[in-house]
């Protein structure tokens, strides 16, 4: 008899609605690493005929806009958290609106910056009153609840993912180059 798989999001913060909501971050974090079981470390610069970006430049991306929307938009800065800047010192974007180019870094180093990334994040919502998890936050120019970014991150990194999952594919022959 085969075991049966439990899907389920456990809440894993004491308002079990957050916890959900991280839970379900956590769960799509499970799926991008599985997409990076055949990435080697010569594969994270390369870029095939028509991938606009790297694996290692996308794995950099989603760390910087999970923590900025974390801390720029939900948090203000304002509660004395400083923008670590020894974990993603890069900006997001360069001149022409392309992401930044992230090259000659171990996977090892892109896996840490996101673990890294989760943890600050994990820290700052889990404590969230379910009431203050849907409360907006009022930025410059939008209002934003920490439900929304949660959401928002999700899709996010699912984009990313299908882009990562091409690009490698590309790399490992698996998919004919585009003509």
């Amino acid at each position: 008899m085969t075991e049966r798989e439990l899907l389920i999001l456990e809440p894993i913060a004491e308002a079990p609605e957050v916890g959900r909501w991280l839970s379900a971050l956590d769960d799509g974090r499970i799926d991008t690493l599985r997409e990076l079981d055949d990435v080697t470390e010569a594969m994270l610069d390369e870029q095939p005929p028509g991938a606009p970006n790297s694996i290692g430049t996308l794995l950099y991306h989603i760390a910087l806009i999970e923590l900025d929307w974390l801390l720029v938009d939900l948090l203000l800065q304002a509660q004395g958290v400083p923008w670590p800047e020894e974990l993603v010192p890069y900006t997001d974007r360069e001149g022409e609106g392309t992401l930044t180019v992230v090259r000659g870094e171990a996977l090892a180093t892109h896996l840490e910056r996101l673990a890294a990334v989760r943890a600050i994040v994990h820290e700052h919502i889990a404590p969230m009153s379910v009431e203050d998890f849907h409360t907006p936050r009022a930025g410059e120019s939008i209002d934003v609840s920490p439900a929304w970014v949660i959401h928002h991150l999700l899709q996010h990194e699912a984009e990313h993912r299908a882009h990562i999952a091409w690009v490698r594919d590309a790399l490992l022959g698996r998919l004919d180059a585009p003509s």
